[in-house]
């Protein structure tokens, strides 16, 4: 994607590559209370959740000079409102891409892949 200053003092181009856009994608979508990764997709019939690495694979964007479109494909923690879970996920991805690139977010569609039925407890780390 490149962006042309379009003031009287024209600096140049700005270019922000498809890989930065789906990391703020990826990034945006673990910060929603209820998701519990991104998912690189099925293999072998179960579900591989995605490290903080590899945010961006779990995440396909379509970006054009002023448009963005992003599919995330997600795993939900069980117990959760997968409706309400997938509305945040849309407005946080959605304001995070506006808000750092300038671009208008047309859809942001997303892929429920699995549920992640492991629930670490935040104080001591432990899986229970």
């Amino acid at each position: 994607m490149e962006l042309t200053n379009n003031a009287n003092d024209n600096k140049g181009t700005i270019k922000i590559a498809d890989e930065v856009v789906s990391i703020i994608a990826g990034i945006a979508a673990t910060e929603v209370k209820g998701v519990a990764g991104m998912s690189g997709g099925v293999a072998g019939g179960i579900v591989e959740i995605l490290g903080k690495k590899n945010l961006s694979k779990g995440v396909k964007v379509e970006v054009g000079e002023k448009e963005a479109a992003v599919d995330l494909y997600v795993i939900v923690e069980y117990g959760v409102r997968i409706p309400e879970v997938a509305w945040n996920i849309q407005e946080n991805v959605k304001q995070a891409i506006e808000n750092m690139t300038g671009l208008e977010v047309v859809e942001v569609n997303i892929h429920v892949q699995g549920v992640n039925f492991q629930h670490e407890n935040k104080e001591d780390g432990r899986v229970r």
